[in-house]
């Protein structure tokens, strides 16, 4: 989005001049930032969305488990805690296909489905991606640089405290043989978002012939 990284460095700037005054207060210590910062990094984020994308595509029974229970399905991965706390006791999982594209939107605030994909990106916050996404869906993706034909249909969800809603990526092609991991490692959080697609990076197109 335009002007966004500038408005995020801005943004970033008060947080840590709140985090300096709450420290100097005694209101929270330096350890308790660290170990927020040490949860989102090792037990919840975008790295459990990707395992689940790849169970997916590997395992048609689990997909459907996906699409019909998501909460239920994700239970079976036996992820770390807080996977079925606040922000994901209500997760729904929707998927992409070669005639329809999702995108997922907060119109509200900035819901998202952290235990699967983290803390939401700036963009995904910003007031001015959360209008345009509901009313030209089509035109803020190609400026992501996600040209949807226009004979793939769009369909933008808003995701809220009720449901949080993250996107199911098709699979791409030239992935046939690969393990769990390998595809894990290709996918990603704008992927999961509806914001992009997962491609298969060059240097990694022979991986699954390869290993």
């Amino acid at each position: 989005m335009a002007n966004s990284f500038d408005r995020e460095e801005y943004s970033a700037a008060r947080v840590k001049a709140l985090e300096s005054l709450l420290i100097e207060k005694g209101i929270i210590t330096a350890q308790t930032v660290d170990k927020v910062i040490e949860f989102f990094e090792k037990d919840m984020g975008p790295f459990n969305g990707a395992k689940i994308v790849a169970r997916a595509w590997v395992d048609p029974q689990f997909k459907a488990r996906l699409l019909a229970d998501t909460p239920a399905a994700i239970a079976d991965m036996h992820f770390p805690r807080g996977m079925a706390g606040a922000e994901g006791e209500n997760m729904r999982a929707v998927a992409n296909t070669s005639q329809v594209h999702n995108l997922i939107v907060c119109t509200m605030c900035s819901c998202y489905p952290w235990p699967v994909l983290g803390l939401p990106p700036y963009w995904f916050k910003d007031p001015t991606f959360r209008a345009r996404a509901i009313r030209e869906p089509r035109k803020v993706l190609k400026e992501f640089g996600l040209d949807i034909p226009e004979s793939v249909e769009v369909k933008v969800w808003d995701t809220s405290a009720q449901i949080r809603w993250f996107v199911l990526p098709e699979r791409p092609a030239g992935t046939e043989g690969w393990t769990e991991t390998q595809l894990a490692a290709i996918v990603t959080p704008e992927s999961m978002q509806g914001a992009a697609k997962v491609v298969v990076p060059a240097e990694t197109k022979t991986q699954g012939e390869s290993e």
